[in-house]
C-alpha cells in the first residue's frame, strides 16, 4: 500500500527501534516514581526565596565548629557536611533557619538502583549506553515525523489542536494523546540524547577558570558573615552549592555556585573576588538531568510517567493500525489490460479499503473480470466498461495517502475512454468538508468519462448505505452483485448510557410521532444539531436522530414507522429505562450565534434540533417555518413554540398544515415571504433546513427561484458562503 514518505519514515523508525523503546519506556515509567517518593519525605523547606544565604551561613557557623559545604538540591532539600563540637562528622539534611539536623541523605533503594542501571545501559555497559542513546534519538525522530503527519492531517499548524472525530479507537487516541504529550516526549528524547552525548564525551568540555587579583585578597575590613553583601542579597532558592574555606588563609575563599554563575568570595571582607558565568554545557547538562528524571517536581515526574506509559500505547496502536491496513491487501486475478470492471480505492487507515475489497471479491466470485488498485496507480484500462472509485476523505477535505496523486495523474493521462464511472465517498458528518475529496474526484472525472450514478456519500462507514449503493450500481449495470452485511459489520463502539426521563405515546392523532427526553448518565458534551446514534440490536445497524438540547437533556422527535428498527426500539423504551447510544458531533449544523439573522425551516420531526437551538438563543433575530400534517400534530410542539415567542427567543413563526383547509407546505410560506428571505440572505443571514429529503428538494427549488429573482444570485452562491445549512434524511 502506497504511503507518504513521512508515514513510511514514521513506521520504519518505529519498527527498527521498538524493542529498545519498550524497554526504555517501561524502566523510565518506573523511575519517574523515584523523585515522587523523594518529594514525599519531610525534608523540603518552604519559602527558600525568603531565607538569605547570610542567615543560613551565620547560624551554621554559630552551631558547628566547622562547616564544609551547603547544598540545595532539586527537591529544595538543604544538605550540609559539618563537624560537631564532639568532633564527629555529620552530613545529611538540615534546617537552614535553625541548623538542626533532620536526617540522613536519601539513597536510592536497591530496586531503583537496579532499574536505573537497566535504563541507562540495559546491563550492557558502554554498548548498552550507545543503544539507549540511539533509541532516544530514534524516538525523537519518530515524534517529529508524527508531528508532521498530524500537521498534514489537520491541514496546517494553526489547526494542530483542532477537534478530531473519533472514527477508530486506535487512530483517534494515537493522534490525540500524541498531540497532548508531544512536548514531554520531545523533552524526554532530546534530554536523553544530550546525556548520552555527554557520557561519551562528544560535547565540548568546559572548565571554569577564576582569576583573583591580589588587591581583593585582603583580611581587612574584617566583617561578619551576616554582613556579607553577596550573602545578604542571595536567597537560598538561588544557591546550588556553597563550599566553605578549608583554612583561615586569606587565599582560601568561599566558592558559591548560583544559577548561571560561580563566584569566589573573600572569607574576611565578603568581597566578590571572581565571578564567572556557568558554561552553557554545564547548564544544559543540569537541565537535561532534571527534565529527564523529573527531579524536584512531583507534577513533572507524573507527566514523565504518563508519557512513558503513552509511548507503549503508541507502539501498540501504531502497529495495530499498520496490521489493519495490511489486512486489506488484495491479489488481482486479472490484469488491468483485460479487466471489464476497475475498482480504485482511496484509504487512509484501511477501513475504506475493506469495503472496496469486499465488493471486489463478490464480483470475482460472480465470474467477472475485475481489477483493483489504489487511486494513485490510475492508468489506462483498454477493456474496461465500468470504473468504481471508493474513497475516504482525509483530515479536512484532503485525499488519503494512497490517493494524493490521483487528480494530477488523471489530468496527465487525459483519458477519453468510453467508461461509465461511479464514485462512493466515505466520511463523517462531524467534519465540515464531508466527503469533499470524493466530490472533487467526481467533478474531475466528468471531464473524461460518463457518470453512471450521482456521488454516493456514506457517513461513518454505514453498512446499509453502502448496500444501498451496491443495489443502485447493480441495477444500472445489470450485473447481479451484493455484499453480505456480516462481511462488513462491526460491533458498535463507545456506546454511552442514557436514561429515558420522559416520553409521549405515538398515536394516529399525532401522525404516529412521539417526543422523547433522554438524560446522559455521565457528563457529555453535545449541542443542538448533533446526532444521537442508536443501535437497536447492539449490532452494526445504526439509526441517527437529530438532537435538540433543552435544559441539559436530549429532546428527540421521532416518527414511529411500521416495523421501524430504530423508532420501534425507542418507542418501546419505558420511562426510567436505560438505553445505549452515542453522540455524533455535527458542527456543520450548529446554530450560528454570530449571524445577523437566522431562518429555520423544518417539517415533521425535523423541528427537534431547532427547538433546542431556540431555547439557547438570546441575541439572534430568528424566523421559524414549520410544516406539519394538521393541527393535531402541532399540539406536540405548541407549548414550546408559544413559550419561545413569549420569551422573544423566537421572533416570527409561520405554520404550514398540509392536510387542513389551506393545504400549504413550507415552500408556499417561503414564497409568500420571498422578499424577506432574499433580504435575510443579502444581509448575511443564515438559512437552516431540517426534515425530509423531499421537503429539502422542494425548498431548494423555491429558494433558488427567490435568490435569482430578488438577489440575482444562485442558491449555490450562498451555500459556498456557509449561509445555507441542512440536515435532512
Amino acid at each position: 500500500m502506497t504511503i507518504s514518505i513521512w508515514r513510511y519514515s514514521h513506521l520504519v523508525l518505529a519498527v527498527s527501534s521498538f524493542v529498545f523503546i519498550v524497554l526504555a519506556s517501561v524502566s523510565g515509567g518506573i523511575l519517574a516514581f523515584q523523585p515522587i517518593s523523594e518529594q514525599l519525605k519531610p525534608y523540603q523547606i518552604t519559602d527558600l526565596d525568603e531565607i538569605s544565604l547570610a542567615q543560613t551561613v551565620t547560624i551554621f557557623k554559630e552551631t558547628y565548629p566547622e562547616v564544609l559545604e551547603l547544598e540545595v538540591d532539586a527537591n529544595d532539600f538543604v544538605i550540609a557536611s559539618v563537624f560537631t563540637a564532639e568532633g564527629d562528622a555529620l552530613s545529611g539534611y538540615f534546617d537552614p533557619v535553625t541548623a538542626a539536623y533532620l536526617g540522613e541523605e536519601l539513597k536510592p533503594s536497591p530496586f531503583f538502583q537496579w532499574v536505573t542501571s537497566f535504563h541507562r545501559s540495559l546491563f550492557m555497559k558502554g554498548i548498552g549506553r550507545f543503544f539507549v542513546g540511539l533509541c532516544s534519538f530514534l524516538l525523537l525522530l519518530i515524534s517529529l515525523s508524527g508531528t508532521v503527519l498530524v500537521i498534514k492531517r489537520q491541514r496546517g499548524i494553526k489547526r494542530f489542536f483542532s477537534r478530531i472525530v473519533n472514527e477508530n479507537f486506535n487512530q483517534y487516541w494515537h493522534v490525540v494523546s500524541g498531540r497532548l504529550l508531544l512536548i514531554p516526549i520531545v523533552i524526554i528524547t532530546a534530554t536523553g540524547v544530550y546525556l548520552s552525548l555527554e557520557k561519551f564525551h562528544l560535547l565540548p568540555e568546559s572548565h571554569i577558570t577564576h582569576q583573583t587579583g591580589d588587591g581583593l585578597l585582603s583580611e581587612t575590613p574584617h566583617i561578619s558573615f551576616s554582613d556579607f553583601e553577596i550573602f545578604k542579597t542571595t536567597p537560598l532558592s538561588e544557591v546550588s552549592l556553597l563550599e566553605f574555606p578549608f583554612s583561615p588563609d586569606v587565599e582560601d575563599l568561599f566558592t558559591l555556585k548560583k544559577q548561571g554563575e560561580e563566584l569566589l568570595v573573600n572569607q574576611y571582607t565578603g568581597d566578590v573576588v571572581s565571578r564567572v558565568e556557568t558554561p552553557l554545557t554545564v547548564v544544559l547538562s543540569m537541565w537535561s538531568l532534571n527534565l529527564h528524571t523529573g527531579k524536584g517536581s512531583v507534577w513533572w515526574s507524573a507527566i514523565l510517567a504518563l508519557a512513558s506509559v503513552n509511548i507503549l500505547f503508541f507502539i501498540y496502536s501504531g502497529f495495530a493500525m499498520t496490521f489493519k491496513r495490511r489486512r486489506g491487501r488484495w491479489k488481482n486475478k486479472f490484469g488491468k489490460e483485460e479487466a471489464e470492471i476497475v475498482i480504485l480505492s482511496g484509504s487512509e487507515n484501511g477501513s475504506t479499503l475493506a469495503y472496496a475489497s469486499a465488493f471486489y471479491k463478490q464480483l470475482i466470485a460472480g465470474g467477472y473480470k475485475v481489477f483493483m488498485d489504489e487511486m494513485n496507480e490510475i492508468s489506462t484500462y483498454p477493456a474496461a466498461k465500468y470504473l468504481v472509485i471508493i474513497t475516504a476523505t482525509y483530515g479536512q477535505g484532503d485525499p488519503p495517502a494512497n490517493a494524493v496523486h490521483f487528480l494530477k495523474k488523471l489530468k496527465e493521462l487525459n483519458l477519453n475512454q468510453d467508461i461509465r464511472y461511479s464514485v462512493v465517498g466515505f466520511g463523517s458528518l462531524a467534519y465540515p468538508d464531508f466527503c469533499k475529496f470524493a466530490l472533487d474526484t467526481d467533478q474531475e472525472l466528468q471531464r473524461y468519462m460518463t457518470q453512471m450514478l450521482p456521488v454516493e456519500t456514506i457517513n461513518d462507514k454505514s453498512v446499509e448505505d453502502f448496500g444501498k449503493w451496491i443495489r443502485l450500481w447493480s441495477e444500472a449495470t445489470e450485473i447481479p452483485v451484493s455484499v453480505p452485511e456480516p462481511a462488513l459489520a462491526t460491533a458498535p463502539r463507545q456506546l454511552k448510557k442514557f436514561r429515558v426521563v420522559n416520553k409521549t405515546v405515538a398515536c394516529d392523532k399525532t401522525g404516529n410521532t412521539f417526543l422523547m427526553t433522554l438524560k446522559p448518565r455521565w457528563c457529555q458534551s453535545y449541542s443542538s444539531g448533533d446526532l444521537l446514534a442508536v443501535h437497536p440490536h447492539n449490532d452494526h445497524r445504526e439509526r441517527l436522530y437529530s438532537i435538540g438540547k433543552v435544559n441539559g437533556a436530549i429532546r428527540l422527535s421521532v416518527k414511529l414507522h411500521d416495523n421501524g428498527l430504530g423508532s420501534g426500539f425507542l418507542h418501546a423504551a419505558g420511562i426510567g429505562e436505560i438505553i445505549r447510544a452515542r453522540i455524533v458531533r455535527n458542527p456543520a449544523f450548529h446554530f450560528p450565534v454570530k449571524a445577523t439573522e437566522v431562518v429555520l425551516i423544518a417539517n415533521g420531526t425535523g423541528i427537534a434540533p431547532f427547538l433546542g437551538m431556540l431555547h439557547h438563543n438570546s441575541k439572534v433575530y430568528t424566523h421559524l417555518y414549520l410544516g406539519l400534517r394538521d393541527s393535531n400534530s402541532y399540539e406536540l410542539y405548541i407549548q414550546d413554540i408559544e413559550q419561545l415567542l413569549k420569551e422573544e427567543k423566537l421572533q416570527r413563526f409561520s405554520l404550514a398544515l398540509s392536510r387542513e383547509a389551506d393545504r400549504s407546505y413550507v415552500q408556499n410560506k417561503l414564497c409568500e415571504d420571498a422578499k424577506l428571505i432574499a433580504e435575510v440572505l443579502q444581509r448575511g443571514g443564515v438559512l437552516m433546513i431540517c426534515g425530509s429529503l423531499q421537503m429539502y428538494k422542494d425548498v431548494s427549488i423555491t429558494l433558488e427561484d427567490i435568490c435569482r429573482q430578488h438577489n440575482d444570485r444562485s442558491l449555490e452562491y450562498y451555500r459556498e458562503r456557509k449561509q445555507i445549512k441542512s440536515d435532512c434524511y
